[in-house]
Order: structure tokens, then sequence, then C-alpha cells
């Protein structure tokens, strides 16, 4: 069982530590330290600042205070998005654009890309990783560790219990190689908070630090202590107000994490992003939600690939509004690695953002790729200044998934004939159409205006050819259950058998 005292004293000084305080303690580095936060599956409509009925006060302080990054793309699944954090490209890219890595698959993220953290590292950084990785295990080369970072503290897959830590049986949590066999019973959220602060507190302040907070919340299987449960009476539907007691549970833990910077003398010399991996699963046993923007996890539409984003921190000059400059998450890498000294691959996708995001310049962003995808299902979709152009299968839901009704029930509102019409929600078999919107006056993907624009079709059709040239392939290679099988590593997922 987790040793509780360190965090209940630091949310307990939180109470006369206001965001934005810190103390007589100075990090001694001038470079500035990095706490880049993801959350796992949440929705648009999952923040407070977004939806007045969901309680994240930490969350919506930072932003406001901050900048909120209101057209912060990222990939609709888990491991793409993971992906082009740690390497700067597009995952059609790197051949991780179909799907998530399967637990028992002999793949990862290719080991020809260097990752971020290994690049901080050669700029004095020291690297911390807790939470989630997804970004394959098989053998020691694709772990956090043998990835950049000098501590990591977390699980390989995903989808594992909140409070057993395990998958499909068998546990997956560890810190370093080593695996924690200690917390069961244990909220994730409660574990991760307690392990970035106690390595904040053992950090040298002579380096600065990178740490990647990925949190398991709230990805599926969705659960959440009581306490915060409770808080949530006035929604009815079950599945929506775990949700949202997770969501206020990781707003606490980010709080924990903010006052540990102040006590310890990091805050004034931190830069803070949040961000989420893709937007809300509209599955109504999920609870997730990106109202009033259309689809959702999985899929092309908006609702699964524009996130809930933010940056906070003194080196932001211009703070205190909502910044509408296109970004994506493969600009991350380089914007942080140039920001300390460091230089990117000229082949790289990912662009240095840094003046859009400290000084509200204009983004050196014009296009981006949602994704190109070659296995079937196919489905294609690209940016270029106001203009999204999606081809194939966009994805289901295909329409707009508001929050349930008083009377507990979920629906889809879908475009039938030009008008909506409400319907019992449920999944369909995608279609293949083409698509063109204008994304700054239609941001809700209501009016596909392909026929009115067909040399508008053409020339982005084109570009996504040209940018097709560097696919590489999707991987797609057998699962090995039987070579994964935890129980020949002592009942735990872990590396060293492809």
């Amino acid at each position: 069982m987790i040793a509780s005292v360190l965090l209940a004293s630091l949310l307990l000084a939180s109470a006369c530590f206001a965001v934005g305080d810190s103390t007589a303690y100075r990090s001694k580095t001038t470079k500035p330290n990095i706490m880049f936060v993801v959350a796992d599956d949440l929705g648009w409509n999952d923040i407070g600042y977004n939806n007045r009925d969901i309680f994240t006060p930490t969350l919506d302080s930072l932003a406001r205070e901050g900048v909120i990054l209101n057209q912060s793309y990222v990939q609709p699944v888990c491991t793409p998005t993971r992906a082009s954090f740690m390497s700067g490209y597009f995952p059609y890219r790197l051949g991780l654009q179909h799907k998530v890595l399967d637990r028992s698959e002999p793949a990862g993220l290719p080991l020809n890309f260097t990752l971020l953290p290994q690049k901080l590292k050669e700029q004095g950084y020291t690297t911390y990783m807790v939470g989630k990785w997804h970004l394959g295990f098989c053998k020691y080369n694709y772990t956090p560790d043998g990835r950049g970072f000098d501590h990591f503290y977390g699980y390989y897959n995903a989808a594992e219990g909140y409070y057993n830590h395990s998958v499909g049986g068998y546990l997956d949590l560890r810190e370093d190689l080593n695996p924690d066999w200690n917390e069961n019973g244990t909220y994730s959220t409660d574990i991760f908070v307690h392990k970035a602060i106690q390595y904040l507190i053992g950090h040298n302040q002579s380096n600065p630090f990178y740490m990647y907070l990925p949190f398991q919340s709230v990805h599926a299987p969705i659960a959440v202590p009581k306490k915060y449960y409770d808080m949530y009476s006035f929604i009815h539907d079950q599945s929506r107000r775990i949700k949202s007691g997770m969501i206020t549970a990781m707003d606490d833990a980010v709080k924990a994490v903010v006052v540990a910077l102040q006590k310890l003398g990091f805050w004034d010399n931190t830069l803070f992003i949040f961000t989420t991996d893709n937007g809300g699963p509209a599955n109504p046993d999920n609870g997730g939600n990106n109202w009033p923007l259309r689809g959702a996890k999985t899929t092309l539409w908006e609702g699964g690939t524009r996130g809930v984003a933010f940056v906070r921190g003194k080196l932001v000059e211009k703070t205190g509004y909502v910044n509408n400059e296109m970004i994506h998450a493969v600009d991350w890498f380089p914007s942080l690695l140039e920001l300390v000294g460091g230089k990117r691959d000229p082949d790289m996708d990912g662009m240095n953002v840094w003046n859009t995001l400290a000084r509200g310049d204009p983004s050196p962003r014009k296009e981006f790729v949602y994704n190109i995808d070659e296995v079937d299902p196919a489905g294609e979709a690209l940016r270029m200044g106001d203009y999204k152009l999606i081809l194939g299968h966009a994805g289901k839901p295909d329409g707009w998934v508001p929050p349930p009704s008083v009377d507990g029930l979920w629906h889809e509102i879908v475009l039938m004939n030009d008008h909506e019409e409400e319907t019992e929600y449920c999944y369909a078999p995608p279609t293949n159409a083409t698509y063109l919107f204008n994304i700054k006056d239609d941001p809700t993907e209501h009016f596909n205006i392909a026929d009115k624009m067909p040399e508008k079709v053409k020339e982005m059709t084109a570009r996504l050819e040209e940018l097709k040239k560097k696919l590489v392939p999707a991987i797609q290679v057998p699962a090995e259950p039987q070579k994964a099988d935890p129980r020949k590593f002592g009942g735990v997922w872990s590396p060293g058998w492809c």
C-alpha cells in the first residue's frame, strides 16, 4: 500500500499555496524544467473550462493563467499520438498509423528514431517518466528505460485495472525493470502522483528535468474512489458519473504536483504542458464526451483529433487568452528541443512552434496530416489552412454525441437530408465518402462543401498523394502470445521475448 503521508501533506499545503506561488528556494539551472502531462482519452467536453459540469479547478486555473490551445491536434488513438510526442514524426512515417500496439505484438516505436528524452539528455536534462508507455516493450530497447528515461515508473500496456494494475490477469506495474507488487488496491492516479513527487524531491537541482507524466486517467476500464463519485450526484448516467469523478481525481493529482513544484522551488522555472492523447470515447459504457465536436476517439472527425491542451509558465510571455493557431502533437519535440539549445532532424514533420506558444505569433504550421492509413478500412485526412479533407472512412460515430440527457440516455445526433435528427446511440459500419470542411467557419463539421469546391478537393487530394510517398507501411506483425506469456516472467508483462 502506498505511503500517503507525503501526498496528504502536500494537498493540505495547497490550501495556503495558490497556483503561481513559490518558495524562497530556486532551481539552480538556467534551462527550464519541463513538466509534460498527458491525460488518456480526455474528451473536448471533459474539462471544466469547456464544460461547467466538470470540476477541474486546478486545470482550469492553470489554463486560464497560461494559454489555452484551441487548435491543438493529436491522433485518433493512443499509440500513434504518443509516438508523435516522442519522435516528432507523423505516425504514417513510423508504421504506427493503423492501430495501437497489442500487448503480445513483437513491435514498438522503430528503434532508428531518436526520441525526445534521449535528445534532452544530450542537453543536460535528467529525464523521468511516470505512467503509461504503450509504445512497445517486447525487448529492453523498446522500453522507457531503453529510450532515454533515467527513471521510469508505470506500465507498458493499456486498459489495465486502476486498483489491481493488471492486464489480462497479470501485473503491469514496475519501477524501471523491477515489478512493483506492493500497490494492489491503490488507485493508480494516487500512485503516479506520489511517485512523481518522490522523483521531484530527489532531483538534483543542478540539472534541469524533463518529466513525462502520462496518467492512466481517464482510460477504460473506468473506476474512481467513492469521494469523487459522490461529487457528481446530479449526473444520473452511471458511466458519465464515474468518468467525471475520474477527471476530478486527476485534477487533484495535478494540484499535488503543482504544489510540490512550488514548495521545492521549481515552479518559477518550469514549463507546464497539459494535453490529451485523443478525443474521448463515445461508447456510453465509457462516459467520455466531445460535444459539440463531431465524432470521438478512433475517428478522423474533430472529436477524435482536436485535443484539450494548454501551456503555463513564466517563459510564456503572452498569457490569459485562447490561442487559435494550429499546432500538432509532432510539434512538441522540436519546440522543446530547440528551446533548450538542441537541433531537430531536418526531415522531421514537427515544427518549432515556440513563438506561437510563448508570444501568440502566427503558427508556422499551415497543414498537417490527420492520418494516412493504407490498411483496410482505409481512412485519410489532411488539413490545409482552414480546410479539412477526409477521404474514405472517417470512422464511427460520425455524428455528434451530447452528454447523457436527464433521462440518463445517450443519443447521437446525425445529419439526415440537411437537417439534424436525434437517434438512439449506436455503432454502424463506416462508409466511403469525400468530405471537405472549412474548420474555421464550421468547427463542428456540419457542412460538407466538397461538391461546392471541387478544385480545393483536387488540390488537397494531390497533396495527400505527394505526402504518401513518405509512407512507411503499417506495422502488422502477428501477435506471439506464447512468447509474451507473463507466466514465463513471474506473472508480469515483461520485455525480453522478441
